[in-house]
């Protein structure tokens, strides 16, 4: 069920996807961009997920694009999952149509050819301390956001200049960037849960010194990802246009 759809939306995602690098990363942008944007906003509301139709701040932006590589697949060879993850940050699909299994990266990391063993330690030593270092750069983009959202709705409060129908899209993007704050955090944890079964199935399989530096690794970021993820988040909730209710914000997408 959570795949219903996925041929027609990975489809075009390959014509969509076949450009150089950009940002962080992620696809450089193409003539497909805005309407997989629109795409995504139109599905993530009809699944009822806030959806605010503001431009997004230079910050916001810098968000969106470092949580792409935070909640995509580790390794570049799990391809479809990857598609799957690239189409739940644009929104197209919900976030939980990502795969949850923690072999996925050790299946990956050996089933291609390596020159030895230490090649696979060392890649995953190194996925590990790079996600200490974009997660250290989320939180301090998050930290910006979250001032900004409550400088937001401080003024959205206070003035009466404020539009009423203005007041739905600002508490719909303050739930929008908190969901991909919480949304990541959640992603992290399940990297680091993935990089501990492929050291451990490392061991059993292929047993070297140089897992030492990949359980260092590991650990550094274990412990980088507590402080990043203990955000101030302002939890707005919404009832429909009247600003407060009990429905709990959604970190889906």
């Amino acid at each position: 069920m959570r795949r219903a759809g996925l041929p027609a939306v990975l489809t075009g995602f390959l014509l969509a996807g076949c450009s150089t690098a950009g940002d962080f990363g992620r696809p450089a942008p193409s003539v497909f961009d805005d309407l997989l944007s629109s795409a995504g906003t139109v599905s993530a509301a009809a699944r009822g997920e806030a959806a605010s139709w503001f431009h997004l701040t230079d910050d916001e932006q810098r968000l969106r694009d470092r949580a792409w590589r935070l909640v995509m697949p580790s390794h570049e060879r799990n391809h479809v999952e990857r598609l799957i993850s690239d189409f739940a940050h644009r929104r197209i699909l919900p976030a939980e149509a990502q795969s949850g299994a923690v072999a996925d990266y050790h299946r990956a990391l050996v089933g291609g050819s390596f020159a030895s063993q230490a090649s696979r330690y060392n890649r995953l030593a190194d996925d590990a301390l790079s996600d200490r270092e974009l997660i250290g750069e989320f939180h301090a983009t998050a930290l910006r956001v979250i001032a900004a959202d409550r400088a937001r709705l401080r003024t959205m409060e206070a003035s009466p200049r404020i539009a009423p129908e203005r007041r739905d899209p600002a508490y719909d993007r303050v739930v929008e960037n908190e969901g991909i704050m919480l949304w990541v955090c959640e992603r992290m944890g399940f990297r680091l849960a993935s990089y501990r079964y492929a050291l451990d199935n490392l061991v059993v399989e292929m047993p070297s010194r140089d897992a030492v530096r990949a359980e260092r690794a590991i650990m550094a970021l274990e412990a980088a990802i507590g402080p990043a993820c203990r955000l101030p988040l302002i939890g707005v909730f919404r009832d429909g246009g009247a600003g407060r209710s009990e429905r709990p914000v959604s970190y889906k997408g």
